[in-house]
């Protein structure tokens, strides 16, 4: 059976920030779950777009709506453990792109997971992708391109 491999290039990491396990988000297994490690990577996803200016939504009615995530777990997480989240972005396309994230825990240095977000470009107004407004794109010189 084939098995999910997430590898990212390291000089496309530009922001990190701390979450907290809490108590909440642990399961019967007496480890992180998988629903709130979703929740983490998302309030991830959000404090990196806001650091780089990119609203929600614009007046317009474009925002990033989230395609798909893959997500590889190495380490389990446990209440009260701070990860560090680091969020880069890589694959660009006319639409979008994939929002990428190591997650580790600085206390002992364990990588706790690797995930990538697969996002488009998208009106709420008329209810269609659109392309990359050009500056999102500014942000980002260095990221790789995918026809």
């Amino acid at each position: 059976m084939a098995r999910l491999k997430l590898e990212f290039p390291e000089d496309q990491f530009y922001f990190s920030t701390q979450l907290t396990v809490r108590v909440t988000d642990i399961n019967g297994a007496n480890h992180l779950a998988n629903d709130s490690m979703i929740s983490m990577i998302s309030e991830a996803r959000a404090r990196f777009l806001f650091e780089f200016g990119v609203r929600e939504t614009e007046a317009d009615g474009t925002g990033i709506i989230v395609t798909d995530l893959a997500t590889t777990y190495k380490a389990e997480g446990h209440a009260r453990d701070h990860l560090l989240f680091e969020v880069g972005v890589m694959d660009f396309n006319k639409y979008g792109g994939d929002i990428t994230f190591r997650i580790t825990r600085p206390q002992d240095q364990a990588l706790v997971a690797m995930a990538k977000s697969g996002f488009v470009f998208f009106n709420y107004k008329r209810s269609q992708v659109v392309p990359m407004p050009e500056d999102f794109l500014a942000k980002f010189p260095r990221v790789n391109w995918l026809d």
